[in-house]
């Protein structure tokens, strides 16, 4: 079920792709969205993803009622959809330089885009992949045209039911897609670790037949390192230079030092599945002598019969297995032992 995006493999036998989202980080500043890059390549992301929409491409201009962000809750409220967008938005003409700067530091940069305009633009830029995201999911034209490419496609599941997942899925591989990820991912802002459900992405592995990670929205690394125990091969976080800088997603995206411990520490939860394993490994091979065994715990005689007081379980491990010790009780040995010998079992028997 490997896939690869340009060149680097995807799959359950590499370790887990990390995804640096920019999103409207960069604060409409093109030095600042190039910094961020050279952060996230520097923490050691895989890859930087952008977003690629316009705020006319997203919404109608108009004001009042659900065109204005009502929720107290949200980190948006207040606002309104066109101007919130107008402001979030990666201006198209930065995204070559961008994606230049990116292939110059070995990291992999594709995007988001929103509407079927921004495909054809990603295309002529030579994108290598793309991704839906959560709240496009049910935009079947979009997802249609991406995976018409015959690039790797990666959706977002956010707010999808099963049939509308199914849909989008149906929908991806009719029109080309054979390489897909699915991204389990919670559509709040901040998400909360109660909110995401990490035990859906073996489920969705299963559905769908497909490489599944995780897009989370959460605060902190735990969520992400837990979804690769469960079998994610993708984790996606948002990434900013620093919280404090402010922006619109900034609340809950990585600073520079997160991200790098959030590479370390997910690829030390892969390298620690290994296999259904049991007894010593290679590097244990050399601790078995620090086991228990039996050993003599007094000068034992010839033809003396071993008792609770003559030997005992102790370490080292070069005596017989603790398992003989109650079969040797009441025995005669056969040969003579100084206190501190181990009761080896060829001696034994």
């Amino acid at each position: 079920m490997t896939i690869q995006i340009a060149g680097r493999p995807i799959g359950a036998d590499h370790p887990p792709f990390v995804i640096a989202e920019m999103s409207g980080n960069h604060n409409q500043s093109l030095d600042r969205a190039l910094a961020i890059v050279d952060a996230a390549a520097q923490a050691g992301a895989h890859a930087i993803k952008l977003q690629t929409y316009t705020a006319d491409t997203m919404t109608l201009d108009v004001r009042g009622g659900s065109f204005d962000i009502s929720d107290p809750d949200s980190l948006w409220a207040g606002q309104n959809l066109h101007d919130l967008y107008k402001k979030a938005y990666t201006p198209w003409e930065w995204h070559a330089p961008i994606m230049e700067r990116a292939r110059e530091l070995g990291l992999i940069c594709f995007s988001s885009p929103f509407d079927e305009t921004a495909v054809d633009f990603l295309e002529d830029l030579g994108a290598p992949a793309y991704k839906i995201a959560s709240f496009e999911n049910n935009h079947l034209p979009l997802i249609e045209k991406a995976a018409s490419t015959g690039k790797p496609l990666i959706i977002s599941t956010g707010m999808a039911s099963l049939g509308e997942l199914d849909d989008a899925v149906r929908t991806a591989r009719d029109a080309g897609c054979t390489q897909l990820v699915l991204l389990k991912c919670t559509s709040t802002y901040p998400a909360s670790p109660e909110n995401t459900n990490i035990r859906t992405i073996p489920h969705l592995q299963e559905l769908f037949d497909c490489e599944v990670g995780l897009s989370d929205h959460t605060m902190g690394l735990g969520v992400a390192v837990a979804a690769v125990a469960v079998g994610a091969s993708v984790v996606e976080k948002h990434f900013t230079l620093a919280r404090a800088d402010g922006g619109v997603d900034s609340d809950f995206s990585l600073e520079p030092a997160e991200l790098a411990s959030l590479v370390t520490e997910i690829e030390r939860a892969w390298h620690a599945l290994g296999s259904v394993f049991y007894g010593p490994t290679e590097a244990e091979q050399k601790s078995l002598v620090y086991r228990r065994s039996i050993y003599a715990a007094a000068d034992i005689a010839e033809g003396e019969v071993f008792s609770e007081s003559n030997i005992c379980i102790v370490r080292p491990g070069d005596g017989a297995p603790p398992a003989f010790y109650s079969k040797l009780l009441g025995v005669q040995s056969r040969r003579s032992f100084e206190r501190g010998d181990p009761l080896s079992v060829d001696i034994l028997l």
